[in-house]
């Protein structure tokens, strides 16, 4: 049954990827509307499948690479949702909804979206799980809005007029947002990283925890100088956009390899 539901969300996902594109292209307020529906679809469908899975699984069915996956992809979503469909930072989908359409296959195609016969977790090690998942999720959001600035500033500089009827967020809103939604999901990361130390034996600390505790204090390091040393715009932007990617591509060989 939950397999079923993987569909009708990836084709969601991928409707609404390929309707904000066409704001682009001039299409704003049926690309808008079609791209807002499609998320709201796609997430639900999602949310459906989750606790399919959930009732389904003789286990935690989110404890391998792609379960958790599929579960990051959820959260990536729903964390668009607070405000990504709001007219003013709906170019935001570009980004969001074509990266949640691969990683949905990408769970799916690793059997993350089906149900798992596995052992059960303790509860901190379940918290752990999702804690860290929300924070990095939030962390890919801030990388997005950080990206949406990168573009906006680029095509302003070029005088290119047609950003302007877009009616995008101003530079500096969208810079405090990134930087605020980074600051918070920071917090859920950190909290996170607390449970997973007080579920660990004396001794497990490895190279996954020393992986994660590094892109902690890179984000960290990042914010401080916002705050106290002026780091502002673009460099700022890059910097968020950069701790994304490092993320993409370190923690997946360190947590989930097998």
């Amino acid at each position: 049954m939950g397999e079923l539901l993987v569909w009708p969300a990836l084709i969601a996902y991928g409707e609404a990827a390929v309707a904000y594109a066409g704001i682009l292209r001039g299409h704003g307020g049926s690309s808008t509307r079609l791209g807002i529906w499609g998320v709201r679809v796609g997430w639900l469908t999602q949310t459906a499948l989750l606790i399919v899975q959930a009732l389904d699984s003789d286990g935690f069915p989110w404890g391998t690479w792609a379960g958790a996956l599929n579960l990051f992809v959820w959260l990536v979503v729903g964390a668009y949702l607070i405000w990504g469909c709001t007219p003013r930072y709906r170019l935001l989908g570009l980004a969001v909804m074509p990266l949640a359409a691969v990683l949905l296959v990408t769970a799916w195609a690793g059997g993350g979206t089906g149900a798992t016969a596995g052992d059960t977790p303790g509860s901190l090690l379940a918290l752990h799980v999702g804690l860290m998942l929300a924070g990095l999720a939030g962390l890919t959001l801030s990388a997005g809005l950080a990206g949406l600035y990168l573009w906006q500033e680029r095509r302003l500089k070029q005088r290119d007029v047609t950003v302007l009827r877009l009616r995008l967020p101003p530079l500096e809103a969208l810079e405090r947002l990134s930087a605020r939604t980074a600051l918070v999901s920071l917090g859920v990361l950190s909290a996170g990283i607390l449970v997973g130390l007080g579920s660990f034996e004396r001794g497990d600390f490895d190279v996954p925890m020393a992986v994660t505790l590094a892109i902690w204090a890179y984000y960290a390091t990042t914010l401080i100088l916002r705050r106290e040393g002026g780091l502002r715009g673009r460099r700022l932007a890059a910097l968020l956009v950069l701790g994304s990617a490092l993320v993409a591509v370190v923690l997946p060989l360190t947590h989930f390899a097998s």
